[in-house]
Formats: C-alpha cells, structure tokens, sequence
C-alpha cells in the first residue's frame, strides 16, 4: 500500500466514525463529544471516558484506545484487521463502544467505491 491510500482510506475510516457520531447527537441516541486533531480523533463519553483512534501513518496502521485496552490495525483485503487477533476494526469500536456508552452502539465501515 502507498503512503496515498493509506492516507486516503485512515481518512475515510475517522469520517466515518465522525458522520456516526454526528447523527446520533442529531438523533438523540447519545451525547459524545468528538474532538479531531489531524489523524487523532477523541469520542468523550458521557461518563467521561474516552476512546482515542490514532493513524500511524509510518506503520500504515490505526491505533484504537479503549477502556479495554490498546489495539493497532492494519489495512488486509478492504478491511482493517487487529495485528495480534485478527478482528475487525468497527466490531471493536462498537463493542468499546457499547460498553463505554453502556447502550447498544454500532459503526459501519466506509462503503466502499
């Protein structure tokens, strides 16, 4: 993979998340507050923790912080995979979620094209 795409689909993935999180303050699902600084996107949850998604542009990978714990993704056949466990980024991020929000949340991937 280039510098390019990666840079072109870690941009698609925090616009995803971010689109996400606007509707559902829009919708009145949950209130969580998101705050983006170049490649780093911080969700702050109404019981004030937070979970941090993080490109690695060197690594071509996405880092995700939870109150689970630390994950590092990397770009395999359209999807984003956990190196260590072979997961897939949104099913994570929605199941650190759910448990940070304490309700059912749930983040789909970029359509592809």
């Amino acid at each position: 993979m280039s510098d390019a795409q990666y840079d072109a689909l870690s941009r698609e993935v925090l616009r995803a998340i971010e689109t996400t999180v606007d509707r559902w303050l829009d919708e009145d699902v949950i209130d969580i507050d998101t705050h983006r600084t170049g490649g780093l996107l911080e969700l702050s949850f109404p019981d004030g923790s937070k979970l941090i998604v993080n490109t690695q542009p060197p690594l071509h990978e996405i880092w995700l912080a939870a109150k689970s714990g630390g994950r590092h993704f990397r770009h395999e056949a359209g999807r984003w995979i956990d190196t260590r466990d072979g997961s897939e980024f949104f099913a994570v991020l929605s199941a650190a979620a759910t448990e940070q929000g304490r309700q059912a949340l749930s983040f789909t991937p970029p359509s592809a094209g």
